[in-house]
């Protein structure tokens, strides 16, 4: 509809004034021939100076006004030519929104006509019997000026209509917009309150659990792990707070950047120990020259490392896993690989298994491949495969 609309209505823009132009311009050049109008006793080349010159003046009439006024007077006067009359009478409606200009215009129109009257009577002959009789110089009247002067004045008036629908139309639509935006915020802003209600409470429970744990328990063993829950715990919550700030659009009182967007190694470090420390034997690996990454692929680096543990804490508990982080000279390879677990697919001594939804790999594959990259997961010799190829074209 949009494209039905506006197609033709640039080709109109385009090429109607240059087609009108020619028009007016033969038209003026056949009346004062005779073809359709008095034929003028005028010499041909001034015939022509003014055909031309209404031609001009109709094609600039969008930028001037006045040219095609003074052609339209002076071609009535001189060969009582009509066509850049009728023009002038519909420009004037169309384009003359000022009241006083337009009663200007239709006093000047009616003076024209009125010299018009004498110059027929005092020419005589065929001129006088049809511009200067009554009826004929009435005729001509509504002819060349109120015909195509309401004409004009009622395109405009629906153009004038077109564009306050349009007008209104988008500022509906701009406003059904904000409401849209409006529900979205509220929603996830009841998305974050619940989100805190829920999880939020229970990770802060457990928390304090394992702070009191630490502190009463007298076997070393036990007072590290509790350490080691206090610590992620916390670590979940800090995590917690920068999800529901981004629901709320709001970073929250005192909150600081996570660590992975200063410095990717130490935050990879950070997981591997947080792992090792929960019993799963990691080795790291760094190949490449280290740098600055931009924040959305440290972020995404860290992301893959964190959703490939995380699987291995679920599947594999017991299995060996590497953990290699390659720098190469357009792009950034993050490699987690897990051999076969000992104890079968969710190995020994994994107790019940960890809850999951099953979407980690495809959230974490949407995100790889919103910066152009690559994520491949599957197995691989018994075991497990997750690399990232992820291109670092930017800044960071």
């Amino acid at each position: 509809m949009a494209f039905s609309t506006v197609v033709p209505r640039r080709v109109v823009d385009r090429y109607a004034p240059p087609v009108a132009a020619v028009v007016v311009a033969a038209a003026v050049l056949a009346s004062g021939a005779g073809a359709f109008g008095l034929r003028s006793s005028l010499p041909g080349g001034l015939l022509l100076v003014i055909a031309v010159a209404s031609g001009w003046a109709v094609a600039t009439v969008r930028t001037r006004r006045w040219p095609l006024f003074l052609v339209a007077a002076l071609g009535w006067l001189v060969l009582a030519a009509w066509p850049a009359g009728l023009v002038a009478s519909f420009q004037a409606g169309l384009r003359l929104r000022d009241r006083r200009r337009l009663t200007a215009y239709v006093v000047g129109a009616v003076l024209v006509m009125a010299v018009g009257i004498l110059v027929g009577l005092a020419v005589g002959g065929v001129r006088r019997i049809t511009t200067a009789t009554p009826a004929n110089a009435a005729a001509t009247a509504a002819w060349l000026v109120a015909f195509p002067l309401v004409a004009g004045l009622l395109v405009r008036s629906r153009r004038d209509v077109f564009t306050a629908l349009r007008d209104r139309a988008e500022r509906l639509e701009r406003e059904q917009e904000e409401r849209a935006e409006r529900v979205r915020a509220e929603e996830r802003a009841r998305i974050a309150r619940e989100m805190h209600d829920v999880v939020a409470h229970r990770v802060s429970l457990m928390v304090v659990h394992a702070g009191a744990l630490e502190v009463t328990a007298g076997d070393p063993a036990t007072v590290e792990t509790a350490a080691l829950i206090r610590s992620t715990g916390r670590q979940a919550l800090t995590d917690l707070r920068e999800v529901l700030g981004v629901l709320r659009r709001h970073t929250p009182p005192g909150f600081s950047p996570p660590r992975y967007e200063d410095d990717p190694l130490a935050a990879l470090d950070d997981l591997v120990h947080e792992s090792r420390a929960a019993g799963l034997r990691i080795e790291r690996q760094d190949e490449g020259i280290p740098r600055a990454l931009p924040a959305t692929v440290a972020r995404t680096v860290h992301r893959v490392v964190r959703e490939a543990l995380t699987n291995v804490r679920k599947h594999a508990p017991d299995a060996e896993t590497t953990v290699c982080l390659r720098y190469l000279r357009d792009g950034v390879e993050v490699v987690v690989r897990n051999t076969a677990p000992v104890g079968g697919p969710s190995g020994s001594g994994a107790g019940p298994g960890l809850p999951g939804a099953g979407l980690g790999l495809l959230g974490l594959r949407e995100r790889v491949e919103l910066l152009d990259g690559r994520l491949e997961a599957g197995p691989s010799a018994g075991g497990f495969l997750v690399r990232a190829l992820i291109p670092v074209t930017g800044t960071p």
